[in-house]
Order: C-alpha cells, then sequence, then structure tokens
C-alpha cells in the first residue's frame, strides 16, 4: 500500500505533533451513526476521536497511526480515564489550571506498559507545566504564538473579551472594530505563513499538496471561529488564545461521556502502522474517520489509497474526513460505488468549532 511510504518518508514520527484534538469530534460523531455490534476505524493523532467513536456503541474501535508518539497519547488517555476522576482528568490535560499534574501522570502511567511509562517520564516537566494535552510540536506552536507574540497585537482586556457570549451581529462588530486590526492582520501574515508553520507547527510535507496563502486561509478561518460560531462555546480557539479551555471543553473530555468511554475502553484495538494495520487482515469496517491524511497525499496516492480504503468498507459505511487546503473528494474512479451526503456536511461544516478546516467530507460507500 502506498500510504505509509507517502507520508512516512515525509512526515516525522519520534515526537508528538498533536498532544489533543483538533478536529471537532461533535461532527465526526454526527457524521457517524450509532454502530451497535459494528466495527469502527480511526486514525489515533492524540487518541481522542477515538475515544469519543465509543459513545457510538461499537463493538470495537481500531484505531491506527503511523508514529509511536501519537500511540502513546491514546494509552495515556487509557490509563487516565481508568485512574483519574474526571475534574482530575481536566487538570492533567491542561484543560484546567493544576498544582498536581505530577502526581496525576503517575497515576495515569502507573498500570501502563514500561515504553510508555518511560515516554511520559521524559515529557514529564512539560505535562506539569501545560498539561498532557500541551506538549505536542502543534500546542507549542501556539503557545510562542500566545505567549511571545500575541501580546504585543492585542490586550488581556480585549482576549478576554473573545469569549463573552454575544448575538452574531455584535461578534461581527467586535470583529471589525476591536479585534482585526493591522498589528492583527501582520501577525497573521507573519506567523500563519508557510515558512512558519512548515517550521514550527505542522510537518512540512502538508504542504507539498496545499492551494493558496496558509495566511489567508486562517484569517478567513477566524471569521468562521468568531462570528459564524460562538466563541464562548469554542474550546479550540480558547486554548489557542489562552492556553486552556474555557466554559466548553472537547467532546470527549466532557463530564457526560466520561463514565462511557471508560466503560468501553476494552473495544479499542490499537495497531501502530498505516491503513493497511487494518486493511491487510482482510477486516471490514463500517465507518471510517480519516482525520485529514489525504492532504498528505498526491492525487494519484490518494486515488489508489482511497480504492483500498473501499475494499475494506461494508456496504452503506460512511468514510469522513477533512479538508484544510487541499481539495480531496471521491475520486472519479469510485464516484459511481459512493453516496456523498451533501446536507449533512454544510449542516454539520457550519456548526465545526475546530475551524481550521476548509471542507469537511461525508461520503458513503454503495458496494
Amino acid at each position: 500500500m502506498t500510504q505509509s511510504s507517502e507520508i512516512a518518508g515525509k512526515a516525522n514520527f519520534d515526537h508528538i505533533r498533536y498532544a489533543q484534538l483538533w478536529e471537532d469530534a461533535d461532527v465526526l460523531c454526527a457524521a457517524l451513526p450509532q454502530a451497535p455490534g459494528k466495527t469502527l476505524v480511526s486514525i489515533c493523532s492524540a487518541g481522542d476521536n477515538a475515544l469519543a467513536m465509543l459513545t457510538l456503541d461499537p463493538a470495537r474501535v481500531v484505531v491506527v497511526d503511523l508514529s509511536p508518539a501519537q500511540i502513546a497519547c491514546l494509552h495515556l488517555r487509557i490509563g487516565a480515564y481508568r485512574a483519574l476522576s474526571h475534574p482530575e482528568f481536566l487538570e492533567l490535560m491542561g484543560s484546567r489550571p493544576s498544582n498536581q499534574r505530577g502526581a496525576l501522570l503517575d497515576r495515569a502511567i502507573a498500570d501502563l506498559d514500561a515504553e510508555t511509562q518511560a515516554f511520559w517520564g521524559e515529557l514529564r516537566d512539560d505535562v506539569v507545566a501545560y498539561g498532557a494535552g500541551g506538549v505536542g510540536k502543534f500546542e507549542r506552536y501556539f503557545r510562542i504564538f500566545r505567549t511571545k507574540l500575541l501580546p504585543f497585537v492585542h490586550s488581556k482586556k480585549t482576549l478576554d473579551d473573545i469569549f463573552v457570549s454575544r448575538p452574531k451581529p455584535e461578534r461581527q462588530e467586535f470583529l471589525d472594530k476591536r479585534f482585526n486590526t493591522w498589528r492583527w492582520r501582520l501577525l497573521l501574515n507573519f506567523f500563519f505563513s508557510r515558512f512558519m508553520m512548515g517550521r514550527m507547527g505542522r510537518d512540512k510535507a502538508f504542504f507539498d499538496h496545499v492551494e493558496g496563502s496558509v495566511a489567508q486561509h486562517v484569517a478567513r478561518r477566524i471569521k468562521h471561529a468568531a462570528v459564524d460560531c460562538d466563541p464562548s462555546q469554542n474550546p479550540y480557539l480558547h486554548w489557542i488564545m489562552k492556553g486552556t479551555h474555557g466554559d466548553a471543553v472537547p467532546m470527549p473530555w466532557r463530564a457526560e461521556h466520561y463514565e462511557t468511554i471508560r466503560d468501553r475502553l476494552d473495544r479499542l484495538d490499537i495497531r501502530q502502522g498505516a491503513l493497511e494495520a487494518f486493511i491487510d487482515d482482510g477486516d471490514k469496517a463500517d465507518g471510517f474517520n480519516l482525520s485529514d491524511i489525504f492532504e498528505y497525499m498526491s492525487p494519484d496516492v490518494f486515488a489508489q489509497v482511497y480504492g483500498q480504503i473501499l475494499s475494506a468498507t461494508n456496504s452503506q459505511a460512511r468514510l469522513v474526513y477533512w479538508n484544510m487546503m487541499a481539495p480531496r473528494r471521491v475520486p472519479a474512479a469510485f464516484a459511481d460505488k459512493i453516496t456523498t451526503l451533501t446536507e449533512e456536511e454544510d449542516l454539520l461544516k457550519a456548526q465545526d468549532k475546530a475551524f481550521f478546516y476548509s471542507d469537511f467530507v461525508i461520503e458513503e460507500f454503495q458496494g
């Protein structure tokens, strides 16, 4: 299969790239129907989307990722769900301030394998300082943005006022009159350039197939986050601007899902490797969370991988994925086997609080 050769040859997997989810699990789980007795497949990333998919009541969630560091993020969460109360979990992850993260980390990893314990032991100081959800490359990128540069652009009061709940017309007025200053636009153009994001934020390989200006894309998506959605209910924007989650937290970290996820942890089937770790076994799935993996692929490789995924897909299964700046949808060769659920896509895109992505795709296999 070509996914591993295309991505593994470009991206760096020896460190955590994403220490928490930067995709909205609310829209993911809304796009995937309830799945009692069924098999779902998820790209791991930090593990949060796979955990969220447990709320759909599947028989199992197969979790795959090329990166051992990302798999370690999921193992930490498994240990934390089992050992910690919900408020303690939020402290460990960084959603809430804490003066006991070291002790919480010790409890979370106590029953994990020695390799995972050693991995997180090396990151102990960073976990204590920033939370386990703040130790990835992407989170460090935003920490530099938030602590070193943003104070020269906006006051603490302006940043606090982002998260005051107000009607949409007033959100637009706030963006236009108080937030979208020349200093803010200058910061966007500098910090979200391809050079800076490739050096400090995402893997350089991400930009091989993207189209357009990254900074202009981020500026457009900030409007979605600040005006179209309610910033007071956006945990992703809150973390970027303030380093914690506010009143809202990501879906799998909410109190109402904590016990359900904890009770279903044994349904996770974790496999380090590319999607062939699932496909080559001859398994078939009823739903896929494919994250944004297609953006790392050329159109030709995307078409090959897409076809191989369909070979491991049951009829009526859904393929769910995001695009940021590389347009990817069902390749022409498979169009007759796929129904694009456009109305659901449009509804959920409007609700997507993880605002980096320009497109959210829901495709149903009719094989």
